[in-house]
């Protein structure tokens, strides 16, 4: 095995050739093989062996992954590669699969500028599959396929050449109609996949073969000749069979399949941040900053988006960037979004899945690891000068599912805070809050086995004993009609607010889902035109104060006095309320608030925290029970492949607890089920309940499906169970009791 050091060294070597450098991604649904193949590619770097690619799964590190076989966190690896006599760099992101850990692919879409999508093609295109692809195209990261476990068609649907070449035709098209649907539009054609244009492989990453336009015309096969020899190394005897899988790798090879495809197919940083940047960043393209970023330029000032956050023992924070422009290096001091002081950084350093390799410098167009700036965050611009902070990255599922936990020995307590406090930094899709009645953590996540992530890394990486709650669903609060000149009063009566309280139009509520409208109070008149193509007035989208919670506040008010002057404490109030909603206590979603009109007493010591937060967060309770408040519960789209004799039983078994049935397809005995399941029902027993009515053959693929409106016959009771737990009274407030 080659040194690792040695491997960083030549790797660093090549760092500054923009023209060979690739920022690639794996990409897939889970288990479809982006691990395995990611080893045949360490291989032929030198990391690991030849003979143990395929089994030894070396980016999953951790202890839980390497104990469930799954990835459940990106892992960045560097690695040197020599092609047609030419040096390259591909800076190589093997990503999750299940959507749990969907955040990972999200943030890793930022720093790459192509992918290796990855299919099973007796499975097909996965919900997965449609949602990293979605990612990959959205942030401008053109693809290239690997359809793996092609032997699949042959050992275990018993395909002939013709038929298995058909069904690989169709995923093709599938693939190519979904890079239409998702691409940007000048690069909907130019992106498609194909076989002749030598942007596709066929393949077993387990088995170590790929074969590709350019594998046949380097090692002169066919389809049917590697066809043939998978027969054998499939049906054989077992010399006949290892003697078929060697002579499969060495006729088409994985390594130089997949190689070939990448530093042929995929963009280099200096092609690509022509086309990502203008995407992705905002400021003004006129400027240094701007310029060096379009030209990759090493030695212009540096700017680096972090996309990752890990933690070290030893050293602290790590965070984890692509360079778009100068060169990191230790002591350059630079800003982080928000902060507004420069920080030093520290140390400099590539990832080689596990470890940290320490370089001199990392320029433009790479990816580092860096120590020293403390308080970054995933999604933070970090430059030499301030600038315009990158286009947020946007995550497609948000937390449904949560639980309590405590530490059990109390003096435990500051470490489960510095262990969730360093977990959220590194996954930003988990949410911790406290309960200020119980003293618990409440953590929310992706779904259970995200939670249990959690919790297995609190206990085992960070040394705390946990006790932890059964699973609690996350609601919301909504409305579904509004009321006008709702009046607020303070505590001493001297100053009144006039509020409207209405839904929020839900073009503007799918903009702040998807991250093009901020949480917080805007900056400039950016979003006004958005805004108003989204559903607002100019007069609305103009008065825009404060966005929280999918919810906005507006001043809609002329000529009122005082108002800038009580305005934060406002925007206060309006944010406590629509994070604790006056139904079930919990966070609102969908609330437009407009101040109308104020009375505003003249002297600030009648004006301060205490009288204005309780003046206008009181009538938005009241506003929202008087317009009658709904619960909105998380729903999640089951993908369920059954054998055909279960069919009428899962049908009634997810009826029964709230389904609906979106679509049944057919294939031999083979049945795919898609429905639709409130989380609600799905984390009470459903796992054990569908693998008893299948005999335990039933697999099945959850991905998020957003919020939907509680039956009304189900509504006081989950609101009465919601507030009991929460130790407040079960019957929720009237009105009037914030009227008064």
């Amino acid at each position: 095995m080659v040194r690792k050091e040695f491997v960083a060294e030549e790797v660093s070597k090549i760092m500054g050739s923009i023209a060979q450098i690739r920022n690639v991604a794996i990409i897939a649904h889970v288990h479809h093989g982006k691990t395995t193949l990611t080893d045949s590619l360490l291989a032929r770097a030198g990391i690991i062996s030849k003979a143990v690619a395929g089994e030894a799964l070396y980016t999953n590190y951790e202890e839980i992954e390497k104990e469930r076989r799954m990835t459940i966190k990106s892992a960045n690896i560097s690695l040197g590669f020599e092609y047609k006599s030419v040096d390259y760099i591909i800076n190589l992101i093997d990503t999750p699969g299940h959507v749990d850990f969907g955040g990972h692919v999200t943030r890793s879409m930022r720093a790459v500028d192509g992918v290796v999508l990855v299919v099973d093609p007796v499975e097909g295109i996965m919900p997965q599959t449609e949602t990293v692809l979605r990612q990959a195209l959205q942030e401008r990261a053109k693809p290239v396929l690997f359809v793996n476990k092609t032997d699949r068609l042959l050992n275990e649907l018993k395909l002939t050449p013709e038929q298995a070449f058909e069904r690989l035709l169709k995923l093709i098209t599938e693939i190519n109609r979904m890079i239409t649907r998702f691409a940007p539009e000048e690069f909907a054609k130019k992106w498609q996949v194909s076989v002749d244009g030598g942007s596709i492989c066929f393949g077993s990453a387990y088995k170590k073969w790929a074969l590709s336009k350019r594998i046949m015309e380097t090692h002169k096969v066919t389809f049917k000749e590697i066809w043939d020899l998978s027969a054998k190394a499939a049906i054989g005897g077992e010399s006949e069979r290892q003697a078929a899988e060697k002579k499969l790798q060495e006729i088409a090879p994985i390594d130089e399949a997949v190689l070939s495809m990448i530093i042929e197919h995929l963009p280099n940083p200096g092609e690509a941040q022509r086309y990502r940047i203008p995407r992705l960043w905002h400021g003004d393209l006129a400027t240094v900053d701007g310029k060096s970023m379009l030209e990759v330029d090493k030695a212009g000032p540096v700017c680096m988006i972090v996309f990752g956050i890990n933690y070290d023992q030893h050293s602290g924070e790590v965070a984890i960037g692509r360079v778009f422009s100068g060169t990191m290096k230790k002591g350059v001091e630079a800003y982080v979004t928000g902060m507004p002081d420069p920080q030093k950084v520290q140390t400099v350093s590539l990832y080689m899945g596990p470890d940290r390799v320490a370089v001199e410098a990392v320029p433009a167009g790479n990816i580092a690891a860096v120590v020293g700036l403390k308080n970054a965050s995933i999604g933070d611009t970090v430059s030499e000068n301030k600038i315009e902070p990158f286009e947020q990255i946007r995550h497609y599922s948000q937390p449904v599912v949560t639980k309590a936990i405590e530490a059990k020995d109390t003096r435990d307590l500051a470490k489960l805070i510095e262990a969730l406090r360093e977990l959220t930094k590194g996954d930003q899709t988990i949410v911790v809050e406290l309960n200020r009645e119980t003293g618990e953590h409440l953590v929310s996540g992706m779904g259970e086995l995200h939670l249990e992530i959690i919790e297995t890394k609190i206990r085992d990486d960070f040394k705390v004993p946990i006790t932890t709650s059964e699973p609690i669903v996350v609601y919301r609060e909504a409305i579904e009609t509004g009321v006008q000149n709702v009046e607020g009063k303070s505590p001493n009566r001297h100053t009144r607010f006039y509020i409207n309280v209405e839904p929020l139009e839900q073009g503007v509520v799918d903009m702040i889902e998807s991250g093009e409208i901020r949480d917080g109070r805007p900056k400039g008149k950016l979003h006004v035109e958005p805004l108003i193509k989204a559903g607002l007035t100019r007069a609305e989208a103009k008065g825009l104060v404060d966005v929280s919670n999918r919810s906005v506040l507006i001043d809609a008010t002329k000529g009122v006095q005082y108002l800038n002057e009580v305005m934060e404490l406002l925007v206060e109030g309006f944010e406590e309320a629509v994070k604790d909603g006056p139904l079930a206590r919990e966070k609102c979603t969908g609330i437009k608030v407009s101040i109308t009109d104020a009375t505003i007493h003249e002297d600030p010591v009648h004006r301060g925290p205490a009288q204005i937060i309780p003046a206008m967060r009181r009538p938005i309770y009241a506003g929202m029970l008087t317009a009658g408040v709904v619960l909105m519960e998380p729903k999640q789209k089951f993908t369920i492949n059954i054998g055909n004799e279960y069919l009428s039983d899962v049908i009634s078994f997810l009826q029964g607890r709230r389904g609906q049935i979106l679509d049944i397809q057919q294939e031999n005995e083979n049945v795919t089920v898609i429905a639709k399941l409130p989380v609600a029902e799905v984390i009470k027993g459903f796992s054990n309940e569908m693998r008893g009515l299948t005999q335990g053959r039933a697999i099945w693929y959850p991905e998020y499906a957003g919020y939907e409106k509680l039956g009304k016959e189900l509504q006081d009771k989950v609101v009465r169970e919601i507030r009991k737990r929460k130790g407040v009274p079960e019957s929720p407030p009237e009105a009037s009791q914030f009227l008064d």
